[in-house]
Formats: C-alpha cells, sequence, structure tokens
C-alpha cells in the first residue's frame, strides 16, 4: 500500500494566491510595456521615465512625496475603499451561489438614496443624530434588499437569466433616484440640491443636518484625510460573511444551491428561497457600500443619474475575482485595487506620464482575474502531476514461539508391570 504526499498547489488557497499574484503581475507587465512604448514615441520622455514611472504606480500613495502627502492619500484610500469592499462582497456572495450580481450598480445607487433621504429629513434637533445615522444606513440597506431580490425572484420563479434583470434594474434605479430626487427638491423647495455652493448636480452632504460617521480621530491620524470608521463597519461585515459562509448551516446551503441547483432540491433544500435570498442579501452589501460613503458627511453625491452608473458597482467585480470570492480576500483585493488608483494619480504629478496608465493596468488586471478560474485549474492539474509516491515501510513482527510440547501424563512406566495386590488384582 503506497500513500500520496501532496505539493504545495494542492491547497485551494494556494492556488486562489498564486492565480491573483499572476493576473497582477501580468497587469504590471503590460502597463510597464506601455509606458515604454509611450516612451519610445516621444522625444521629451526617456526611456528611464518608464522605470520611474512604474515604481510611481507600484508605490501607490507612498510616492506622493512629503510624509504629510503619504498619510493623507493612504486615509483617503482607505476610505475610497469602503465601498469596493462592499460592493465586491455583493459580487462574490452572488458567485457562491451560481449566480453573476452585474446589479451591484443599481443597488448601490438605491442605497445612496435611501441613505440621503433620511439623513436630511430627519431633523438632528428633535432625534439624536447617531439615531438618525443609523436609520439612514438601514433605510439604504432596505432598499438595496428589495432592489436586489428583484432579479432573484425572477430567476427563481421563471428562470430569467439574472444578467439581463441585473441589468435592466441598474438603469432603472438610474431614473428612479434621478426623478425622486428631482421630485424632493421641487416639493422642499430646494432643500435637498446643494445649490448653495452651486453643485446643482449633488445632493446636500449630510453634515449640514448634523450626521456624519464617526471618524474616532482617524481622519487626523491621516493628515486630516476623510477617513472613518466605515472601513472598520466593511472588514467586520466582511468577515462575519465568511464566518456565515463557511461555518453555518445557512451558507451550506448557499454554496450547496451554488454548486448544483437540482441537486439541493434533491437533498432537501429550498433552492428557490436560497436564490432569492442570496441577490437579497448580495443588493444589501452593495447598498451598505454606497451609504457608508455618503453618511461620510463630506462627500458629495450626483443626483442625475440617468446616464452614468457608479464605477464601484463594476469594479466589485475584478475585487470579487481576485479574491477568488473569499470574502476576507475582498478587503485585500479592493484595498489594492485603490492603491493602485493612488499611484496613478501620483503619476502624472511627479512624471511625464498621464494618470491614465494607472486605470490602463487596473483594466488589464481585471482581464486577467477573468481568466483566474482557469489559472486556478491548470494549477490544480500540475498539482495532481507533482504527487509524490511514498512507499509505506515493511512491517517486521517477531517470529513466532514453537508451541510447547505437552507434558507426560504421571504414571507408572509402560514398560514396569503394575503392581498386585494379595488378591491377585491389579492396584
Amino acid at each position: 500500500m503506497k500513500k500520496e504526499k501532496k505539493g504545495l498547489l494542492a491547497s485551494e488557497g494556494i492556488r486562489s494566491v498564486i492565480a491573483s499574484l499572476i493576473c497582477i503581475l501580468g497587469g504590471l507587465v503590460v502597463g510597464f510595456v506601455v509606458l515604454v512604448l509611450l516612451a519610445a514615441f516621444n522625444e521629451n520622455i526617456s526611456f528611464s521615465e518608464a522605470f520611474t514611472g512604474i515604481l510611481t504606480v507600484l508605490g501607490g500613495p507612498f510616492s506622493a512625496g512629503s510624509p504629510h502627502d503619504v498619510l493623507f492619500q493612504f486615509g483617503n484610500m482607505l476610505f475610497q475603499a469602503t465601498p469596493l469592499i462592499m460592493t465586491g462582497l455583493s459580487v462574490a456572495l452572488a458567485f457562491k451561489t451560481g449566480l453573476f450580481n452585474i446589479g451591484a450598480p443599481g443597488q448601490y445607487l438605491m442605497g445612496a438614496m435611501g441613505a440621503l433621504i433620511v439623513s436630511l429629513s430627519i431633523p438632528t434637533t428633535v432625534v439624536p443624530a447617531v439615531v438618525v445615522w443609523i436609520l439612514a444606513l438601514l433605510a439604504g440597506i432596505l432598499l438595496g434588499v428589495l432592489w436586489g431580490a428583484i432579479p432573484g425572484f425572477f430567476k427563481a420563479k421563471f428562470n430569467v437569466n439574472e444578467v439581463i434583470v441585473c441589468i435592466m434594474t441598474n438603469w432603472i434605479a438610474a431614473n428612479v433616484v434621478s426623478w425622486v430626487f428631482s421630485a424632493l427638491d421641487k416639493a422642499s423647495n430646494g432643500f435637498f440640491i446643494n445649490h448653495a455652493e452651486t453643485k446643482v448636480n449633488f445632493i446636500r452632504k449630510t453634515a449640514t443636518n448634523g450626521v456624519a460617521t464617526w471618524s474616532f480621530g482617524l481622519n487626523e491620524l491621516f493628515g486630516g484625510s476623510y477617513l472613518d470608521i466605515g472601513i472598520l463597519i466593511a472588514s467586520l461585515i466582511a468577515v462575519a460573511l465568511y464566518i456565515v459562509m463557511n461555518k453555518t448551516t445557512f451558507g451550506y446551503e448557499l454554496r450547496a444551491c451554488g454548486f448544483n441547483k437540482n441537486a439541493s432540491k434533491y437533498a432537501g433544500m429550498n433552492e428557490k428561497r436560497n436564490i432569492i435570498l442570496s441577490m437579497a442579501i448580495a443588493g444589501g452589501l452593495a447598498a451598505c457600500g454606497a451609504a457608508l460613503w455618503c453618511l461620510n458627511g463630506a462627500q458629495d453625491f450626483k443626483w442625475e443619474t440617468y446616464l452614468t452608473l457608479p464605477a464601484d458597482g463594476f469594479n466589485g467585480i475584478p475585487a470579487a475575482l481576485l479574491a477568488s470570492n473569499n470574502p476576507i480576500g475582498v478587503i485585500f483585493a479592493a484595498i489594492f485595487l485603490k492603491y493602485l488608483g493612488a499611484g496613478g494619480s501620483n503619476l502624472a504629478a511627479y512624471t511625464s506620464f498621464n494618470e491614465y496608465v494607472s486605470p490602463l493596468i487596473i483594466a488589464v488586471i481585471i482581464y486577467f482575474a477573468g481568466a483566474s478560474k482557469l489559472i486556478k485549474d491548470l494549477l490544480g492539474k500540475r498539482s495532481r502531476k507533482d504527487f509524490v509516491k511514498i512507499p509505506d515501510k515493511p512491517i517486521v513482527t517477531p517470529p513466532e514461539d514453537p508451541p510447547a510440547e505437552p507434558e507426560p501424563e504421571e504414571g507408572p512406566p509402560a514398560d514396569e508391570p503394575a503392581e498386585k495386590t494379595e488378591g491377585g488384582e491389579e492396584k
């Protein structure tokens, strides 16, 4: 009998990490090639500056210059990663249950609308600001849950492809948000639109009503940035989602539905309910990201959304792919994408290149991330070839002792006659 000793690539977690690193490396290589080509066709840019450019992108906020600027950019990077973490979790959860949630942008918009309406409508002179903040966050999440349940319902009841319904709900949400805020602003005589700062395309900041997410000094610690505890809330939600998906019966049912819907139904699970719940929770996660962004208190929200969709809604897809749909991994993937974005901003400030090289690198990483499952499968095949056969050591047993000979019974020897009594009888 032989044992199989598995190699390093036999672990699915290790394969996921290696696949993500290959995607990132591929994007960086393509970005460097683009910088070299730009230098080759521009007389004002030297080849050595191509190396400086890729190092600037890799430096992220650390290539900002002064220590104060580094802290400021790092804090803003973490703040901007907060909604991306939530949309990444939204997409990852749907992937885990065999669904493709491309409707995160619409769910994001609905969450922003719910949070802004509640936070600006309830006077903090009557209701404490902390209560208003909680109500606004819950209102945003609730609208996202309802909006996410729509494609889940059509998928479960009528087997309509969720991608089609999600795309439709995205643009419906974009128009609904525009109509609602336009109507509310007219009804309130210009209360919701930020007319005071001549930013007629944006809603008032929630801080004007005394509602803002607590920073607990994080903003000052990071150079006066916009960082608040939203990043901590998003991280805790990611950890909670990981526990639910991997350690609970409910999470097992969702994942089982994703592996095989018919098999889960045969096993006694309600697959239709699980599909609807999965998309509803995914919608709530994306909406929570928008609510955390808007409730920061210092952020503008563009209410005329009928022509555009929020980028963080779509960027949640590469964040989930890079993390291989692992909720904990989504945290690091989202921060890394924003890290490259900060490096791209510094690229225009400190080199002869413009900041659009960074989005190009991120786009290439996204394309590579789409093939991450293929890379994982190839690594899995390689790991099966690398199994090492280790023969078992032979078992040596000590020789058995020979059987003991039976002892002779007591009595007179066979060749001696038995003694006789006086009557002639033998004793």
